[in-house]
């Protein structure tokens, strides 16, 4: 019968029944119901399989600490793995599976693994996998491999869409709990701006789950009259659905919201889920604590769950889990479960470790049957369907440790509450802090908010709190049943038994940290809520040692998993790597150009005319055409950073490996920048516009790298200095005019004299361009006459075509990287491929650029002797022999007869074009005393091509084209 375990009371609406799936079998729920209470409603109480047994698992929990039920949600694309069924809400047509089970839940396979689980202790990969070494790669890891993991991803593309946001706080309150709501009216009233989060879609903490009354009256409908009033305050953010999963630096906190996961496809233009950074001054922790359980033969049953989980899904869900239940605890609070589940018209049998009383085995593989009672000596088995079982309960302190603050053991109530050194202005309050009953909880969370807005200069009022039990804490503790024969389970998704633990102290893992990685203790997606401190407590009582002294591993972000397109957001596809376009690109598309990502931006890499069919045909073009008359090209991704300020030369000599203060205004210099290792990170020119006007222009690459670096130079290391800095990369469009023709044509357009009298090699100044103003820089990197003409970005793209259409008398083209890179190795120019961080300004043939006379980044360490070493490697020109000879990057040099290993590699080759002027292939390489090897021969081997490719090839000038430089000065 459908629903057969549904009593009366809860919280869901019965008015709106939903239909589901679960293993391809259709049941029904309600509003409200999570997916483990609507299938133990059904019931249905095994939902899962162990990780390393395959045992059969139901839920052991009712919240967010689930180590068992989980389950695949959702089909197709969409399929969400490892999801916990006790916080998956319930909505109409939701398909859920099971998964770790085949071929079937109920059957599965490698549930043999149970049967070996003599072989299979903790350790067993470590002892068992060593020898013989050569079996690892082969046979050993690809059975690791196929065994391991729960759920499986799809491998289709995820179809919604995730976000990311920022959100600011004068108080942060985790959970919406008794204590939070404390917390929460406390400061509101007060007019603090607050955030409440709760993982709960309703939010009330545990007073939904209990029957307590709290002023009078019902606790849940107490809770719901406070959210009312907090969601009329217009300083109160409620976050319902929302985890915070972590703290980080500066007041900052994680918090992943669920928008559309309660529906089966987010509405349109709604994300799935967003991630928030939350700026807070001040937070609460009130997240509550875990039930845990007692360890005992068997006690890993469908079935068998924490007496609270009975006592919510019975309070909240209308669930009765089963008709004959039993409760063994050691506390007040499994007397609670007792007598609520009797209330509902269950038949209960209490198991009071206080008394002398134990549960000693259970029997039912696919579902509970009886349990076996120890009562004073006296063993009888009993048949029940459910067995509530409760250890204490654990404050959720991992929030207050995320800064490695270790929690204090509290004998009082025989669990860990938090440290006082945790996350600056974070502070616990209610079950978090200790604080167990209703009252203690309602009085903590005002106190706390009022001392967290005191900090702040915001007076709050302690207003009257309703009345609510104040119940002492009465518990004896008990961590497990000894003198079974069979496995007891403290970490009952990883597997874990206390046999494991014992090994551990047996081969003297005792350390917290050596017990988690040996036994897997805790490294699960509950990350050891309802197991870790069961299993210290084991392991203390094996050494003679208190769990204080036996302590607690680090307990780190996030604090219940995070799917990775939540932290992905809108980083996915094209907008995983976004790119710039550059002021041309539409012009540039016009003409059919093909494009290329370099760095953050999409540039022109050639433009093919009508009948190229090789991208090589149209790259020659280029270059030719430049060289003959002229070409454009769009130079806009360079870095560009004014530099302003009264001591701009100074900083500029101490950020620059060669001298600047000497530079002229009007002029603009080349210069190296170094590590502070010495290594050269980045080269470009800088123009002095006026007495302490700068600009600099840095590579496309290194362009924010560089500014940080100035910034970050300025800001620490000298503070003193008055210096400004500015990026201006995207504020200018900026063109490279090159060829024996620039400055014909730059004449048609600029309205200023750029005559070789008034605008001489290396001049830089301000000009207007048709009226406009812009920039104008006599550089070249081709070895051509070149500029470099500059306007606000806005007015690039009619820049271009109005050099294009000044140029078409002068044959006037647009040359895309291609040429560029061309152009540039022609001419011996280094770039990215020798920017490899490894390379020394001697290196690149340009020693004699660091000064000696002044003091900047890196020039002490550049002068090591290593760095100086006269057979070091130098910056060469390789061409081959025979001009059909081909040249890949990344060849080593080998002396003709070398044998190919590495005692005789003679270096490599940076980068290789094929040089239309030269008719052949060329390259630049770094070559070990490579000035003293100019006009001899080697052989450049590739030895990744199949088969190993050799070039005779001959050492030259790194300057193939006008070394003399009369074309750039023309």
């Amino acid at each position: 019968m459908s629903q057969s375990n549904r009593i009366s009371g809860g919280q869901i609406d019965r008015s709106k029944t939903l239909s589901f799936r679960f293993d391809g079998k259709s049941y029904q729920g309600h509003a409200g119901d999570t997916l483990a209470s609507a299938l133990l409603a059904n019931g249905v109480r095994l939902m899962g399989r162990s990780f390393k047994y395959h045992r059969p698992r139901g839920p052991l929990s009712a919240g967010s600490e689930e180590p068992n039920a989980l389950v695949h949600l959702r089909s197709g694309a969409r399929q969400e793995p490892n999801t916990r069924a006790t916080v998956a809400e319930l909505f109409d047509g939701l398909e859920a599976r099971s998964q770790n089970a085949w071929p079937s839940l109920k059957f599965d396979a490698l549930a043999i693994n149970d049967r070996l689980n003599t072989f299979l202790t903790a350790g067993f990969y470590y002892k068992t996998f060593m020898w013989p070494a050569a079996f690892w790669e082969k046979l050993y890891e690809p059975i690791i491999r196929k065994a391991a993991g729960l759920g499986a991803l799809t491998r289709q593309e995820d179809p919604d869409s995730y976000d990311k946001g920022f959100l600011h706080c004068d108080l942060l309150i985790i959970g919406a709990g008794p204590a939070g709501l404390s917390a929460a009216l406390t400061a509101g009233r007060a007019g603090a701006q607050v955030i409440l989060a709760d993982e709960d879609f309703r939010m009330g903490g545990r007073l939904k789950a209990e029957t307590l009354e709290v002023g009078g009256q019902a606790g849940a409908d107490w809770a719901a009259a406070q959210v009312l009033e907090l969601a009329a305050m217009p300083n109160v953010r409620l976050m319902p659905r929302t985890t915070i999963i972590g703290a980080f630096d500066h007041g900052i906190y994680g918090a992943v919201e669920r928008v559309s996961d309660h529906l089966a496809v987010p509405m349109k233009g709604k994300v799935r889920q967003t991630l928030w950074r939350i700026y807070s001054r001040r937070a609460v922790l009130a997240g509550g604590a875990t039930e845990r359980p007692i360890a005992f033969e068997n006690n890993d049953r469908p079935g068998v769950m924490l007496a609270g989980a009975l006592r919510a899904y019975a309070n909240r869900w209308g669930v009765a889990v089963g008709r004959k239940v039993a409760v063994f605890t050691n506390n007040d609070d499994g007397l609670r479960t007792a007598s609520d589940l009797r209330a509902k018209g269950l038949e209960v049998r209490v198991i009071d470790a206080r008394k002398g009383e134990e549960v000693i085995d259970t029997s039912g593989r696919l579902g509970l049957k009886s349990v076996t009672i120890r009562s004073n000596g006296k063993v009888e088995t009993i048949a029940c369907d459910a067995l509530g079982v409760s250890g204490g309960w654990n404050p959720n302190v991992n929030i207050t440790s995320h800064h490695r603050s270790r929690p204090v053991w509290e004998e009082a109530i025989a669990a860990f509450v938090p440290g006082e050194d945790g996350p600056v202005g974070l502070t616990a309050a209610g079950a978090a802090a200790g604080a167990l009953s209703t009252h203690g909880a309602l009085a903590t969370g005002q106190a706390q908010a009022i001392a967290a807005l005191a900090d702040l200069g915001i007076a709050a009022k302690a207003d009257a709190l309703p009345q609510a039990e104040d119940a002492p804490v009465a518990i004896s503790p008990k961590w497990y049943v000894a003198g079974g024969k069979g496995r007891a389970w403290i970490d009952q998704q990883n597997d874990v038994t206390l046999k494991d633990v014992k090994l551990a102290q047996q081969e003297n893992f005792t350390s917290v940290e050596h017990l988690k990685r040996y036994t897997t203790l805790g490294m699960a997606t509950d990350q050891g809520k309802t197991g870790n401190v069961l299993g210290l407590a084991v392991m203390a009582g094996l050494t003679g040692k208190t769990i204080p002294e036996t302590g607690t591993t680090i307990y780190r972000p996030p604090y219940t998993p995070v799917a990775m397109g939540t932290l992905a957001g809108r980083s996915r596809g094209k907008e995983f790597k976004p790119f710039r376009l550059t002021p041309s690109h539409k012009w540039a598309e016009e003409q059919g150009a093909v494009f290329v990502e370099v760095g953050m931006w999409l540039r022109s890499q050639w433009l093919p005319k009508a009948g190229e069919t090789h991208w090589r045909e149209s790259v020659d073009r280029e270059v030719l055409a430049t060289r003959k008359s002229v070409g454009i090209c769009d130079v806009t991704t360079l870095g560009k950073i004014d530099i302003q300020g009264t001591d701009a030369a100074a900083f500029l000599d101490k950020v620059y490996a060669n001298n600047f203060a000497s530079l002229a205004v009007g002029k603009c210099r080349y210069g190296l920048m170094l590590r502070e290792d010495g290594m050269v990170y980045d080269d470009g020119t800088t123009a002095r516009l006026g007495e302490n006007e700068y600009v600099m222009t840095t590579t496309t690459a290194n362009a924010v790298l560089v500014f940080r670096n100035l910034e970050y130079a300025r800001q620490v290391l000298w503070p003193d200095m008055d210096v400004q800095l500015i990026s201006t990369t995207e504020a200018w469009a900026q063109f490279s005019v090159a060829g024996p023709n620039a400055r014909k044509l730059l004449e048609k357009v600029v309205d200023q004299d750029i005559s070789d009298a008034a605008f001489p090699y290396m001049g830089a100044g301000a000009i207007t361009v048709g009226g406009i103003r812009g920039r104008l820089f006599r550089i070249s990197f081709s070895g051509e006459l070149a500029y470099e003409i500059a306007v606000p970005t806005r007015y690039g793209d009619a820049l271009v075509r109005k050099l294009m259409e000044a140029g078409r008398e002068f044959d006037a083209i647009v040359y895309g990287t291609e040429a560029l890179g061309v152009m540039r190795v022609e001419k011996g120019h280094v770039a990215g491929n020798e920017l490899n961080g490894q390379s020394s300004a001697l290196n690149m043939g340009l020693g004699k650029m660091v000064s000696k006379k002044k003091d900047s980044i890196g020039m002490v360490l550049s002068q090591r002797e290593a760095l100086l070493d006269p057979n070091g490697y130098r910056l060469v020109g390789v061409k081959p022999v025979h001009k059909d000879g081909k040249l890949t990057a990344g060849s080593h040099f080998l002396a003709i007869g070398a044998a190919p290993v590495i005692e005789n590699d003679g270096g490599w080759l940076t980068s290789k074009v094929y040089s239309p002027h030269l008719g052949c292939d060329i390259a630049l390489g770094y070559l070990k005393a490579g000035d003293q090897k100019i006009g001899t021969q080697m052989r450049a081997v590739n030895l990744l091509a199949k088969p190993v490719q050799e070039t005779l090839v001959e050492i030259v000038s790194p300057h193939f084209f006008d070394p003399e430089g009369e074309r750039l000065r023309g």
